[in-house]
């Protein structure tokens, strides 16, 4: 799959991420595929603290030659727990890995505030238009839906990265590890990282009927199927795996940060074939066939999901137990529970077309050196 770029009328997203290894392949698609319209980043806790993560969107958006595009600083920590980060995967900067990311180009905007303007940059667009991608943990987006509930009825749609379902809802691993063959979750055997951080932001998303009705979840039981391989590795940083070309700084960066995210999921689940790139999915949602808007115009260039003909679910989250090392302690907190509904409700893709995926990912690192070498033109 080639991406035109001259033949799309740009969807309008906002892009709400931690980064984050694989938040920077999520940035890297929503500011290069022209099919998209990035309006803004807003930044939230998880991967790293706030002002970690807030320094590393605009670290990647310097890299990637889109310094323009706002970043906005969001939630600190979920408003009824204290913060959560997760250091033993992604380094304690949240993009460690590498020393040639730049700094940002431009400060992130501090003095707006961060909720009011998601809603209003989705609101200036047309009805039906817009998306929401959250990448991270999901205490602005809850934030936003809660105190402006008119955006859910103006927007096209909600993709999330979060949660994970388990008990053979694919065949994907989640570890390797010895005796670790049952486990759904990554930060628990039961809880996936993003909805766990703040189960509660994530339970008042998906018990809003009509906002679940517009939502894609991307869970751990599909990113566990697109490993980023040695191979696509060595495209990545070569853009063949046959190239002897110098690889630009940008290439460069993306492949140390994929090399260390391939250690952090080796030593921690023990795969060992790469690391699960899972946010950039939640972005590519906006020009798969799950996003009608998309496909009706694009059949051809509509990267294939599996959601097995439309089936839907209602979710809930489990809200009860503390952060903790001890499973006494958390319990099934942040757990994903996916029960099938008939009609209306959250969809939870089982499956994608991987080659097309990946072809995406490389076509959007090349349109970037382009945006870069036209930079310094």
């Amino acid at each position: 799959m080639t991406i035109p770029t001259s033949q799309y009328s740009a969807t309008p997203l906002w892009l709400d991420c931690d980064p984050g290894h694989d938040d920077a392949f999520a940035i890297l698609i929503a500011a290069h595929h022209p099919g998209l319209n990035l309006l803004g980043i807003s930044t939230i806790h998880g991967n790293a603290s706030l002002e970690k993560t807030t320094a590393n969107a605009g670290s990647i958006l310097t890299a990637i030659g889109k310094p323009d595009i706002p970043v906005y600083p969001g939630s600190q920590r979920p408003f009824c727990r204290p913060a959560l980060h997760s250091p033993d995967i992604h380094g304690e900067s949240g993009l460690d890995g590498t020393d040639l990311l730049p700094k940002a180009a431009k400060p992130p905007i501090t003095d707006k505030n961060t909720i009011l303007t998601m809603r209003d940059a989705l609101l200036a667009q047309p009805k039906g238009s817009p998306w929401v991608v959250a990448t991270g943990t999901l205490t602005n987006v809850a934030l936003l839906f809660a105190t402006f509930p008119e955006v859910v009825e103006h927007i096209a749609g909600l993709s999330l990265m979060g949660g994970a379902i388990g008990e053979g809802f694919t065949d994907a691993p989640m570890s390797r590890i010895p005796g670790e063959h049952t486990r759904i979750g990554n930060v628990t055997p039961w809880a996936e990282f993003n909805l766990y951080c703040d189960p509660e932001s994530s339970e008042s998303i998906f018990s809003n009927p009509a906002l679940a009705a517009k939502t894609t979840i991307i869970a751990l039981d599909l990113t566990h199927q697109v490993l980023a391989s040695q191979a696509v590795q060595t495209r990545i940083l070569h853009g063949s795996i046959h190239s002897n070309e110098e690889p630009t700084i940008l290439r460069q960066i993306l492949h140390a940060l994929l090399t260390f995210f391939a250690a952090t999921y080796e030593k921690a689940f023990g795969l060992n074939t790469g690391p699960p790139l899972h946010d950039p999915l939640a972005v590519a949602v906006i020009l798969s066939t799950l996003n009608p808007a998309f496909s009706t115009k694009h059949p051809n260039q509509a990267l294939k999901f599996d959601d097995k003909d439309g089936e839907r679910f209602a979710l809930g989250i489990v809200t009860d137990g503390k952060h903790g090392e001890d499973v006494s302690v958390t319990g099934q907190m942040g757990r994903s529970i996916a029960t099938p509904v008939e009609g209306p409700g959250v969809a939870i893709p089982r499956g994608v077309d991987l080659e097309a995926f990946w072809n995406m990912i490389l076509q959007c690192v090349q349109l970037a050196d382009d945006c870069n070498a036209a930079n310094k033109a």
